[in-house]
């Protein structure tokens, strides 16, 4: 079978590998693994243009926004999950289209040699446009990856305007910088003194001990809750090897894969109430998680990706 896969080769390889010798050889898998930049839209578009004639059979996204994206095109087969018992209704699709595990959280990273006073955190990703953070906070431009989920996210839940309103005050407000990647090393450096992340960035910079703190925000009751982004997995619906496709999504949205995942360098965070394994990124304290409709939040893609150029271009 044929997999595209938008995860870090990295990651994904080994995990790929067990899968192999889990079927004894019956199974081989192709996968296509696209540049760091391009990865996800890359694919995306390249299952787009096939869509007469497949050749992938499988996508895994790091992400889940474009996946949704190929759900409304129709491109994805239903299928019925075998995921644990009370998997989140926001992590597998209303037409079974796609399953959603092994997510990354959207959290702050703080700089703790900048911000010597724990009561001085942020706790609150409004507060990137607040002005007492001027020019001392950081944020990816939100036109691609988990950023963009993020506020079509919020777009979702407050509105297009207000959420438009936000966006321009952190445009005037933070530095706005091209990744999550390069936010952590900004905060890590003490370029600004926190920023909004992804927990596979912020816990590198824990790794290497840099001085360092991950807050999970928006906790309060009047809160949303903090925003978790999973990988996400769909078969084609006109896969070359169906059977194939089946047997290797069962095998991938297993707990066992979730807690391999977790203990990786990414450190990413189980969906299955089966998992055994607490990721380090996690916090003391239980996590309020934010309610999300991603399908909601995907409508009109095209047209609110226009807009948010038009406010972050260059």
């Amino acid at each position: 079978m044929v997999l595209y896969c938008a995860l870090d080769e990295v990651f994904a390889r080994p995990i790929i590998a067990a899968f192999e010798r889990s079927t004894d050889n019956e199974i081989g898998v192709v996968g296509k693994f696209d540049v760091e930049s391009t990865k996800t839209v890359g694919l995306v578009n390249q299952i787009i243009a096939e869509q007469q004639t497949p050749v992938c059979d499988v996508f895994w996204n790091n992400e889940i926004m474009h996946t949704v994206r190929l759900q409304k095109l129709g491109l994805l087969k239903p299928r019925n999950w075998k995921v644990a018992s009370g998997w989140p209704s926001d992590m597998i699709s209303s037409d079974g289209t796609w399953c959603g595990f092994a997510a990354r959280a959207r959290v702050l990273l703080v700089n703790a040699e900048k911000l010597t006073d724990k009561s001085q955190y942020p706790t609150s990703v409004r507060e990137l446009a607040d002005p007492k953070w001027r020019q001392n906070c950081a944020m990816a431009r939100p036109l691609f990856g988990t950023t963009a989920t993020h506020f079509a996210v919020l777009r979702e839940k407050n509105g297009h305007d207000e959420t438009i309103e936000f966006l321009s005050q952190i445009r005037d407000n933070a530095v706005v910088l091209s990744g999550n990647k390069q936010v952590a090393e900004a905060v890590a450096s003490g370029q600004v003194a926190w920023g909004l992340t992804d927990t596979d960035d912020a816990i590198v910079e824990k790794d290497r001990l840099r001085k360092v703190e991950i807050v999970f925000p928006d906790q309060q009751a009047d809160e949303p809750g903090t925003l978790r982004i999973p990988n996400t997995l769909a078969i084609l619906k006109d896969a070359p090897h169906p059977v194939a496709s089946e047997t290797f999504a069962d095998y991938i949205v297993s707990a066992s894969i979730e807690d391999r995942l977790a203990m990786g360098d990414s450190s990413q965070l189980p969906i299955s109430r089966d998992s055994e394994f607490t990721p380090r990124v996690m916090p003391k304290n239980p996590v309020r998680w934010m309610e999300v409709d991603f399908e909601a939040a995907a409508e009109d893609w095209d047209k609110w990706a226009k807009e948010l150029l038009a406010i972050f271009s260059e």
